[in-house]
């Protein structure tokens, strides 16, 4: 998918890292948790599609509106699959890269209004990611694939930058 694709009518782009906010002067603000480096990508293996949505950042992405939350993922049987993937790029000597990705589950039964996902689920992946971690080994085949060009096509560079560890488990094995 190119960079300049999306489902979105406004062109959507990786947020990436920005100054020091606090700028080394020991004031307000330290010890508090920055997500100006991270993104959030939707992954629509319905569609066949990869794309950033940063209203997922505030639980508003297109996917997540007018529908009601359960937390219990059998009650919505009929959902569709879809995955917020919690993208974090940092700079390296040679350049920036995708440093932290971990995907969370969503299910959207869009006839019935209803959906589910795991709030402490997407929480615990938005640290993962912002500590550089990477949490995709629960994602279908299909979705990784997506995910992988997705990525790759949007910056090749930061791809080729980021670590074997996300490469692998992007892989088709």
């Amino acid at each position: 998918m190119d960079k300049g694709q999306s489902s979105n009518k406004k062109q959507k782009s990786f947020t990436i890292i920005k100054d020091d906010s606090t700028d080394g002067h020991g004031g307000y603000g330290i010890g508090s948790i920055s997500l100006e480096n991270m993104s959030s990508v939707i992954v629509d293996p319905n569609e066949n599609k990869a794309y950033v949505d940063m209203d997922a950042m505030h639980a508003r992405s297109s996917i997540e509106r007018r529908v009601k939350y359960l937390s219990n993922r059998e009650e919505v049987p009929n959902g569709l699959l879809y995955w917020i993937v919690w993208v974090t790029v940092e700079k390296g000597e040679i350049g920036p890269f995708y440093a932290g990705v971990a995907a969370s589950e969503l299910r959207v039964d869009r006839p019935n209004k209803r959906a589910y996902k795991s709030m402490p689920q997407h929480v615990t992946h938005m640290e993962k990611s912002l500590k550089g971690k990477i949490a995709v080994e629960h994602m279908d085949n299909h979705s990784k694939r997506l995910l992988r060009e997705f990525l790759v096509g949007f910056n090749e560079d930061m791809w080729n930058n980021s670590s074997n560890e996300l490469r692998e488990a992007l892989s088709e094995n």
